[in-house]
């Protein structure tokens, strides 16, 4: 029998609690994280960011985003799932054999719990990073940093809700037609891009970090896979899903956190006979 609202909502509040109260005991168990001192550059996490970054930053910001990994990916993949109707077909198949989760039932639960794992990871990340020694300045600065999350969340929630409408996309399950994409994987996408990319600045071994950025990719993919399971999404929903986020996580913290410099930009140079348009990166 199918649960009330506000039962829904209580439940899902609860197992949002459960994934930040589970994911906070593991991390703040680890000697490395702290939230005290500064960057290399002498500065804190957030002390930098602002709401009018310069239009060459915005730029660079814009394309790195479009070309990184996380965004390409699953894009080729929801174009691959367009041919010879792969995308129900892998739909119909996951949710009758539920090979992950089990039923459909479990799988529509996970995904809430994933994404608020996901919600825990971001929000942890952000106290963990360094922002300074002074209480103030630190406030000040994690403040500052936690605002520019909170937009990229924003806004990936807000042009996942406007496609929602705008293509109309009936759901496996036929329950209504806000299928394309998916919320839940972009949710979950945007704050694991963002987690993963505080972990730049929190001091601690190669190995951890690297582990913790398998396990914030992983978080995705299974908050999306949940959804396909749960017939609430088709493979091409979850995977735009995860392009989404990830493209406004790293693009509006790029280009607005300012704790770095970025990886890649253009250079252009000219002279009378010749114009050299060059693409430079760091590594």
């Amino acid at each position: 029998m199918e649960k009330n609202p506000s039962t829904k909502s209580v439940a899902r509040y609860g197992v949002r609690i459960k994934g930040l109260l589970g994911l906070a005991f593991v991390l703040a168990n680890l000697s490395w994280l702290s939230g005290c001192g500064t960057l290399a550059n002498g500065r804190g996490w957030g002390q930098d960011a602002t709401p009018f970054p310069s239009l060459s930053r915005l730029g660079t910001a814009a394309l790195n985003a479009a070309i990184e990994p996380g965004t390409l990916l699953p894009l080729a993949g929801a174009i691959f799932f367009q041919v010879d109707k792969f995308d129900k077909r892998v739909s119909t198949w996951a949710s009758k054999r539920t090979p992950i989760f089990g039923s459909q039932r479990t799988a529509f639960t996970t995904s809430d719990y994933i994404e608020g794992i996901s919600e825990a990871a971001y929000g942890i990340t952000v106290v963990a990073t360094p922002s300074g020694d002074n209480p103030g300045e630190w406030a000040w600065a994690k403040a500052k940093g936690l605002s520019v999350g909170v937009a990229a969340i924003a806004l990936t929630e807000a042009t996942v809700d406007f496609m929602e409408k705008e293509t109309d996309r009936v759901r496996p399950n036929n329950k209504d037609d806000l299928s394309f994409p998916s919320a839940h994987a972009a949710r979950a996408s945007v704050c694991t891009t963002l987690a993963s990319r505080n972990l730049r600045y929190i001091s601690m071994p190669d190995g951890a970090r690297t582990c913790l950025r398998v396990g914030f990719t992983s978080l995705t993919l299974a908050s999306a896979w949940s959804r396909v399971e749960a017939k609430m999404h088709y493979p091409s929903d979850v995977l735009v899903g995860m392009a989404l986020g990830h493209f406004f996580g790293a693009f509006l913290n790029d280009a607005f956190l300012g704790a770095e410099e970025p990886k890649f930009w253009f250079g252009v140079q000219s002279s009378n006979k010749d114009l050299v348009v060059s693409l430079n990166w760091l590594f």
